[in-house]
């Protein structure tokens, strides 16, 4: 598109932006002249990816802002409506990021100006409150509005249907074509009230389901040191925690507040570096048995544990090994049902379930497909995400997945052990499943589509010397797997999954070695053996990725 054609299309968006902050902004871009810029919010539209909607704030189609969120609610109603499903709400939930209640409420007015009706969460909640509320009211979808753990300037729009599950295609593609059939926002009725702003008993019925969660008689001594990484998580925690009868988390005060602007990490994400800084100071100031960390909107769950005598031996627990320790847990507890994980994550759950006679289901990466697997009564991702009450929240929870946590963490202590000794356990039972990634973010997404590319034109044939036993090309989906862009080496001892993320710019790529171990003494030297490999084959994958 020209210049004058660029233009022309900021101004048509302009004379229609409901936002006065957007407009402000787009009309100094206008003024200016500033084409680069312009091209760079007009160039397209923003699409459904892993999880819906997620971008920069700012002005245009390519930014999140008041036109997009209510031409997307539109396009949800009318999808609805095509669907006849219009007997039950649309339940809306929101964090505390910037404009994250202006874009619930241009849903809620959405909703009703399109005769359904509309439910509200009373204040920023966690996105698994939201996930509850849906089946807990019988809605026929759901919305959060959160950019769960991206950087301060971003927002997002997760949309749930009425199973309680995120959107999966073809209903992405579906809502998306409503999206595009709406010619103006002028055509969008949007009342300023006829919603419902729900009390407090949707978020007591969601506490009231945590119990469930615990075994009733479990010891409950483990003592946590806790962060909410400045997002929502806080009080509902407390007050699970409280329920439960746990010793009451010790804060990481800095960060316990909801504040957009995160000012005290680069990114709010309990697996960036840096991000953890501050509860590890917490902890060898108190010294708990487990540091508990969320991500902004509550669904993820990190911890920490003490590695060592001192007490500055602090570690983040990987995600995959998180879900190794849940899964041995809820096995123990006599969990039956279909133990499930996306394929970006540690092959070794599929061996707990094989030893503990359960089924087991692999994913395409997304709670999305996650939840929606037959029977699920576990499911995890390496991305700090599990699902360990599907009944209760279809989706990724990080305020059980905490409870279920510390229920271990507490049955350990009494015995006098701690999560890492029962890691030690399962890497002796099943080999030590040792997992990495290699992760590039980019400015320019160019350059993930040319990584992908040159690994498709030249595969490797061999990385850290292990040969390539197998090549996929996860395009052409596989005999248990729809289609999705990634690749999926299958070495000798090894896996490796290479794919662009969903919901931020980056190429992700997943390593994991399994290394035999017959006795606990040998432990060490099967640490040090996945170590060295892993290093050696993300230096061959990046050579090979050039990047």
């Amino acid at each position: 598109m020209d210049d004058s054609e660029l233009i022309a299309r900021a101004q048509a968006w302009l004379a229609e932006d409901p936002d006065p902050d957007t407009r402000d902004e787009l009309a100094k871009l206008i003024d200016g002249g500033d084409t680069e810029e312009l091209a760079a919010r007009f160039g397209g539209t923003l699409q459904f990816g892993t999880a819906g909607l997620r971008g920069e704030l700012g002005a245009g189609p390519m930014r999140m802002n008041r036109s997009v969120v209510i031409r997307a609610a539109a396009g949800l109603a009318a999808y609805l409506k095509s669907k006849n499903q219009t007997d039950g709400p649309v339940v809306i939930g929101y964090d505390a990021r910037y404009k994250s209640e202006d874009f619930a409420r241009d849903t809620a007015a959405v909703m009703t100006g399109a005769g359904l009706k509309a439910a509200v969460l009373p204040r920023p909640l966690p996105t698994p409150v939201l996930a509850f509320a849906i089946r807990h009211l019988g809605a026929v979808a759901g919305v959060e509005v959160t950019a769960s753990h991206n950087p301060p300037r971003d927002n997002g729009y997760k949309v749930y249907l009425g199973d309680g599950s995120q959107i999966v295609p073809p209903a992405d593609a579906e809502i998306a074509a409503q999206i595009d059939a709406i010619a103006s926002l002028h055509d969008v009725p949007r009342p300023d009230s006829g919603w419902e702003t729900l009390s407090d008993d949707v978020l007591n019925a969601y506490l009231a389901r945590t119990d469930a969660v615990l075994a009733p008689d479990s010891p409950r001594t483990a003592r946590t040191v806790y962060t909410a990484m400045h997002g929502v998580g806080k009080d509902t925690l407390l007050a699970a925690f409280d329920r439960a009868g746990f010793p009451a988390p010790v804060l990481v005060a800095e960060q316990a507040e909801p504040d957009p602007d995160f000012p005290t990490v680069a990114f709010p994400n309990p697996e960036e570096p840096g991000a953890m800084d501050l509860s590890f100071a917490k902890a060898r100031e108190v010294d708990p048995d487990l540091i508990i960390a969320n991500d902004p909107d509550a669904d993820r769950c990190a911890a920490a544990v003490k590695d060592g005598t001192d007490p500055a031996d602090w570690r983040m627990l990987r995600g995959d090994e998180v879900g190794a320790l849940l899964a041995a847990h809820l096995v123990r507890r006599g969990a039956r049902g279909t133990f499930a994980e996306s394929i970006v994550s540690s092959s070794l759950l599929g061996r707990i379930a094989e030893k503990a006679g359960l089924q087991y289901e692999e994913t395409l990466t997304g709670f999305k497909w996650i939840a929606r697997v037959d029977g699920l009564r576990y499911g995890y991702e390496e991305a700090l995400g599990y699902c360990v009450d599907p009944e209760g929240v279809r989706d990724k929870d990080g305020i059980t997945a905490a409870l279920l946590l510390t229920e271990l963490a507490s049955e350990l202590k009494e015995q006098g052990r701690t999560l890492l000794d029962l890691l030690d356990d399962l890497a002796v039972e099943h080999g030590l499943h040792a997992t990495d990634q290699l992760s590039v973010r980019v400015e320019d997404l160019s350059l993930i589509a040319d990584a992908m590319r040159r690994l498709r034109e030249l595969p490797p044939t061999e990385l850290a010397g292990l040969p390539v036993t197998k090549a996929e090309d996860l395009t052409q989906g596989t005999e248990k797997l729809p289609p999705t862009d990634g690749l999926r080496y299958t070495l000798d001892g090894a896996r490796v999954i290479v794919r662009p993320s969903g919901t931020e710019p980056k190429l992700k790529c997943y390593l994991e070695v399994v290394v035999p171990v017959a006795t606990k003494a040998d432990l060490p030297a099967a640490r040090a053996r996945a170590t060295d490999l892993l290093g050696a084959i993300k230096n061959d994958l990046s050579a090979a990725a050039g990047i």
